[in-house]
């Protein structure tokens, strides 16, 4: 007589071997795409400047953002995240805005050898002047009222450190710009400044940097 299956019998599942390697499978093609994305995958964390800074600028951690990039085997030469002292580093050459931050670019102590000297402007500047641009100073010296020299650079290639706009409601007509000029053109210019010669800034041709 035929026996009947009990009921733990009849509701036991039973795995399809072909699933199993199935699943299986696609659990190590997963890993494996994984690893080699993860491999691939070779961006770094360096830093970038928020904004335009020019050399002798004191920077510190808060002036600069984290970005991921690949750079290869040229990572060693910029500035990665934990590199940044507590006092800050000097910026030895203008870094512009966004711009990754490159080692050779700042320094633990200014060397530029360049001093900031506030120049009047008479007029407007030119369309296209901000923070980094280079500029050539150019003076006439007063012969008597409302007669001047002809005019010469004074000081060539000044950076632009700042621009000062006139605070106030009443407009006094021109901005004031902060230059960065070489320490041995200081007492030139702060001579012309005092003589009341006539001072223009022109922007300079490019340098090619």
């Amino acid at each position: 007589m035929a026996r009947r299956p009990e009921r733990s019998e009849r509701g036991a599942l039973r795995l399809d071997p072909r699933l199993v390697i199935g699943i299986v499978l696609v659990a190590v093609s997963t890993t494996g795409v994984w690893a080699l994305v993860s491999g691939l995958d070779d961006s770094v964390e360096v830093y970038a400047v928020r904004d335009t800074v020019t050399p002798g600028t004191l920077v510190e951690v808060g002036d600069l953002v984290v970005e991921s990039v690949r750079l290869g085997a040229t990572v060693d030469r910029y500035l990665v995240p934990g590199e940044v002292p507590d006092r800050g580093i000097v910026v030895a050459r203008t870094i512009e805005s966004g711009e990754l931050v490159a080692d050779s670019a700042v320094d633990d102590v200014d060397r530029t050898g360049l001093a900031t000297v506030v120049v009047p402007s008479r007029s407007a500047l030119p369309s296209g002047l901000g923070r980094g641009s280079t500029v050539d100073v150019w003076s006439a010296r007063e012969i008597e009222r409302g007669s001047y020299e002809p005019p010469a650079v004074l000081v060539a290639n000044a950076e632009i450190a700042g621009i000062q706009e006139p605070e106030g409601m009443v407009d006094s007509g021109g901005v004031s710009v902060e230059l960065l000029i070489p320490r041995e053109k200081v007492a030139a210019l702060l001579e012309a400044l005092a003589a009341g010669d006539a001072i223009d800034l022109v922007p300079a041709r490019a340098s090619g940097r």
